[in-house]
């Protein structure tokens, strides 16, 4: 088999393979041999049927599936040893081809190929760094929201706006009679959360064995699908009377704002007082932002650089590949609306590549094991599980990076923390402190 590339231009080319007989007859004829040891041809017994009457039944089918073998093994062997940077697979260029009278075949396949670029990373490219700040109001919540999680439940008599109810849901039919066959669930109410005034008035002030009729649709709280063990569409769809039954009224009292709730969240006498406790959440809810903020910051350089690196695809190329070889039949008007995300997509995917490949960034075996050990042991430790033995975690380790796609979610992961750590280092950042409102403004505004 000969192959050899002929150049259109910078980033398109053709390849021609020539397949002649000597290539692939022996293989065609072992093929043929073992079909014969196990066709069922009526009139003949099995692994008797002439070699003659295989050929003439199979030989045409057997011939066309070994060169393609054939075919895309020397192509992909090809392009792997010469270090050819491809865009998609070669696409076959259709011709009409007598399989049955000939014996050498000249094949041509279209190929898109990688731009060549550069990519300057310095501090000539100046960015903001958006620092969000816990404000006072934000801090005030969350002291909040921790006394109520180290809170007490109580049963209250009456149920309150800020209640969580049990009870029974029965749908009733259009003469207010249960309806037979219709949505029966008990489940919990957070009277809070209800959207429907109407539905939230009915609910409040009631109590223990009270039957309330409320009106359901898809508008009466956040996840009307999880509330009534309902699918999505029919959430969607829903609107009837239910018959709610009360069961039982929880009260959640929150904790006093002392120093048994200040050990209870960060520790025993790690804080002595409620201005240090508030310091904490501030610091606390002040780091857990940094992600946001660094998402942010490598959305801005992604944008940059996509403008600034003139870089060329072979679009006609491209489109074409995505219509032939995608799997949900995509149409050419499809592809032609959606090709600019596309185009950018790819862009931003061989810059990216490229300041690796530059900067000789590498995620090593040893790297990907001590991520995942580390995710354990923060999975082990939000269900308040003690840590494995380090035996025991290696072992969960390696049986989580087994999982092709969570090995690969991991190496992507680590190389967005290398690629972030460099940005950090090469560009100019000037630091600006706001509060969170005003950074999902300026994210938003993007």
């Amino acid at each position: 088999m000969n192959i050899t590339q002929e150049r259109i231009d910078d980033l398109n080319a053709l390849l021609k393979v020539q397949v002649s007989a000597a290539d692939y007859q022996d293989k065609v004829d072992a093929v043929i041999k073992n079909y014969r040891k196990t066709a069922n041809v009526p009139g003949f017994r099995k692994g008797k049927v002439p070699l003659g009457q295989i050929k003439k039944m199979y030989g045409k089918a057997i011939l066309v599936e070994e060169v393609n073998k054939l075919i895309q093994e020397g192509i992909y062997n090809y392009i792997t040893e010469n270090k050819i940077e491809v865009l998609g697979n070669p696409l076959p260029i259709t011709t009409d081809l007598d399989w049955e009278n000939t014996n050498d075949f000249d094949f041509e396949f279209e190929m898109g190929l990688s731009p060549t670029f550069e990519v300057k990373i310095d501090k000539k490219s100046k960015f903001d760094y958006l620092k969000i700040k816990a404000d006072k109001k934000m801090v005030d919540h969350y002291t909040t929201d921790m006394a109520k999680r180290y809170g007490s439940m109580t049963n209250p008599e009456k149920s309150e706006k800020t209640d969580l109810i049990m009870g029974e849901f029965k749908q009733l039919d259009s003469e207010g009679n249960v309806l037979e066959g219709g949505i029966k669930h008990s489940a919990s109410v957070a009277l809070d959360v209800v959207l429907d005034k109407k539905a939230q008035k009915a609910l409040t002030g009631v109590k223990q064995d009270d039957e309330v009729l409320v009106k359901i649709t898809k508008k009466f709280s956040g996840d009307v699908a999880h509330m009534l063990n309902i699918s999505k569409e029919d959430a969607e769809n829903l609107n009837s009377d239910f018959r709610f039954s009360v069961k039982s009224i929880n009260r959640m009292t929150p904790a006093e704002i002392n120093q048994d709730l200040f050990d209870k969240v960060f520790g025993k006498d790690s804080v002595k007082n409620e201005k240090e406790f508030k310091a904490k959440i501030k610091e606390e809810v002040e780091k857990s932002f940094v992600g946001e903020s660094d998402n942010k910051l490598k959305n801005d350089i992604i944008l940059h650089l996509i403008d600034k690196v003139k870089l060329e695809l072979p679009d006609t190329f491209l489109k074409k590949w995505l219509v032939q070889t995608n799997d949900k039949g995509l149409t050419s008007e499809q592809v032609e609306e959606e090709y600019e995300k596309y185009s950018k997509s790819l862009k931003w995917q061989l810059i990216e590549n490229k300041i690796i490949k530059d900067n000789e960034l590498k995620v090593k075996h040893e790297d990907v094991i001590k991520y995942a050990k580390d995710l354990i042991l923060q999975n082990f430790a939000q269900y308040g599980q003690p840590a494995p033995e380090e035996k025991k975690l290696d072992e969960i380790a390696n049986q989580v990076i087994s999982n092709e796609d969570e090995r690969k979610k991991i190496y992507n992961q680590l190389y967005d923390v290398k690629t972030l750590d460099l940005y950090k280092t090469k560009f100019k950042l000037t630091e600006k402190i706001v509060s969170y409102d005003e950074f999902v403004k300026l994210a938003s505004e993007q």
